[in-house]
């Protein structure tokens, strides 16, 4: 089955009881990138992109819709039952990317399950669990208002809690992490995450003035050998986000046994098809990640779930969404909801979502 036209869609998404603080800054709204894609026969997949502004990771919005004018056009007439074939076509196209690349991925996905009426887990191997556990990301704030919010997420069913930090005096995140843990306890895994933002030093007082508190760092430095110099100084295990940004560089990371975990986003590999081997690695290694994005609404939420209900229990981590900072689904009917802390996995073809385009208004371009 051929692809007959793909359409690109630019979408703001305001953050409401904003704004969402970060070691970064603040975020106010988000820039999201949509791509549908049809196919010959007349069936529709969605995918989406949207990087967390322009100074987070190597990417940003108007990139991503500036590499999908690039790549669009060379995948017209591309068989979509053959995913594989259609990312060599995508890298031959234009190199690097994988954050654009990923939208046409995922919505590749979406259009296949719905041309062979199975839900995107089944593509990607099975669905081995009905819900998948959700975790809650609490920004940089007080750490009174941070152990408030941790408190409310507990009752609410999560068992994840990721504390944001950085960008601040460390001894404020610090502070703000004994709150948190002297409110819930061992009732939920804490996660204290800087998004690169702590320097070496920084980072080693975060982990010496937390010695006595059970938690997990994610990616407090910028650069991947930064971290990992770090990690036998650490008290605490050692998880890598940012800087897990290529499959044959995380090959070496879980088979040598140089972090503890990951924090991995669909967009970065480059979509669903590379997350895959991803999965596959950490799985023969032993090595936890969670499965989600940086930003995004509805449709990158349903394919971090289809993604995670084919990932061994032990070793999924959760699966955060923005959604929770969002005024609207773009399906209204089956758009993600955690519910009790969890995800149930839609077992509807493709994504199990039901897009109206008109929402988004005229495409930023069309290409058939």
């Amino acid at each position: 089955m051929k692809i007959k036209a793909i359409h690109v869609y630019q979408h703001d998404l305001p953050i409401i009881g904003g704004p969402y603080v970060m070691s970064s800054g603040p975020l106010h709204a988000l820039d999201t990138t949509l791509v549908r894609v049809e196919a010959e026969n007349g069936v529709v997949g969605w995918g989406e992109t949207c990087p967390l502004g322009p100074t987070y990771a190597p990417a940003h919005a108007e990139g991503a819709r500036a590499a999908l004018s690039v790549l669009a056009p060379g995948l017209i007439g591309a068989d979509l039952t053959r995913p594989r074939q259609v990312h060599q076509t995508m890298n031959a196209l234009l190199s690097g990317h994988a954050y654009a690349k990923a939208a046409l991925d995922i919505a590749l996905f979406d259009a296949l399950g719905r041309l062979l009426d199975r839900s995107v887990a089944d593509l990607l191997g099975g669905q081995v669990q009905a819900s998948v556990p959700s975790y809650v990301a609490l920004n940089v704030a007080p750490a009174g208002e941070t152990a408030r919010l941790a408190t409310e997420a507990v009752k609410a069913g999560y068992r994840r809690l990721q504390l944001k930090v950085g960008g601040r005096d460390v001894v404020e995140d610090i502070d703000a992490a004994k709150a948190v843990f002297a409110a819930v306890g061992s009732e939920a895994t804490l996660v204290v995450d800087a998004n690169r933002g702590l320097s070496r030093e920084g980072a080693l007082q975060l982990s010496r003035g937390l010695a006595d508190v059970p938690l997990v760092i994610e990616q407090p430095c910028d650069g991947l050998e930064n971290c990992l110099t770090l990690r036998p100084m650490l008290h605490h295990p050692l998880y890598i986000d940012e800087s897990a940004d290529d499959l044959v560089q995380i090959a070496r990371l879980v088979g040598n046994r140089l972090v503890d975990g990951f924090g991995m986003k669909v967009t970065r590999l480059g979509g669903l098809q590379p997350m895959m081997a991803f999965r596959d690695l950490c799985e023969a290694g032993g090595v936890p990640h969670t499965c989600d994005d940086s930003w995004g609404g509805n449709i990158i939420t349903a394919a971090c779930i289809q993604l995670a209900a084919t990932v061994k229990p032990s070793n999924l981590a959760g699966v955060w969404s923005a959604q929770a900072y969002l005024d609207h689904h773009y399906d209204p009917v089956s758009g993600p909801e955690a519910r009790k802390g969890r995800f149930n996995v839609s077992t509807e073809p493709g994504l199990g979502l039901s897009i109206d385009p008109e929402q988004f208004g005229n495409p930023v371009f069309s290409v058939c």
